[in-house]
């Protein structure tokens, strides 16, 4: 596995300790600043090559700008993983989704910190559906048998859903799922099975069976964020 450098910008240093503690377990750098001032500093600076950008909103007062300034590096995007607590209205969530901006808990445990952020340092070993996938971290139910289980999504497209979980069901389990896009007016729900499915990070839905206002709502979102 290769080293990544992440910028972890947030006002409680407890927070931050704790992700660099997650951090450093697995090998990789980071950069812990508790101040806008400082967090811009760090993602443009030259000699500090950011793969990966932890936000608390809170440290900003205009948030989208914080966002699009610290993710802009001189020859790339950098990917941006938002403090969900730090969110501040869910007007705000329109323009956060399109800079493909993810979320995470800032009071996840050591343990989940790495497998959460794992799609974000690696993309290219996420791929494991042809159709475009989107970062999306909102929550989710889903149900087997007569079992409801909560959790986080990882990314969704057109055709299925990736869901962060410990405890993945086994591949070829029929699932129904239920969750609701940023800035969407209703929940999606959506009939499909376990594509895949990795202790370390979770599960993959594949849809079968939804709706065709839930789909054509799902390709839109999508769509608008390609």
């Amino acid at each position: 596995m290769s080293t990544k450098t992440i910028l972890i910008a947030h006002r409680s240093a407890a927070v931050r300790d704790r992700f660099a503690a997650a951090l450093a377990d697995a090998r990789h750098a980071f950069v812990s600043v508790g101040s806008e001032a400082e967090a811009r500093a760090a993602a443009q600076a030259p000699a500090s090559p950011i793969n990966l950008v932890l936000v608390d909103l809170a440290l900003a007062e205009d948030g989208a700008a914080f966002v699009r300034d610290v993710r802009q590096r001189p020859d790339r995007l950098v990917p941006v993983v938002v403090f969900s607590g730090s969110l501040p209205s869910a007007a705000l969530v329109p323009a956060l989704a399109a800079m493909n901006v993810a979320y995470i808990n800032e009071h996840a445990s050591t343990p989940q910190i790495l497998p959460a952020l794992a799609p974000h340092l690696f993309p290219d070993n996420f791929n494991r559906r042809a159709s475009l996938r989107i970062a999306l971290g909102v929550p989710v139910s889903y149900q087997a048998g007569q079992t409801i289980s909560g959790a986080v999504t990882l990314d969704v497209s057109k055709g299925g859903i990736a869901i962060r979980t410990m405890n993945p069901l086994s591949k070829g389990t029929s699932v129904l799922v239920k969750f609701r896009l940023p800035g969407t007016p209703s929940e999606i729900a959506a009939q499909g099975h376990i594509a895949w499915s990795d202790r370390k990070t979770g599960m993959g839905v594949q849809f079968e069976k939804v709706s065709l206002i839930d789909q054509r709502l799902l390709e839109r979102w999508v769509d608008e964020r390609a």
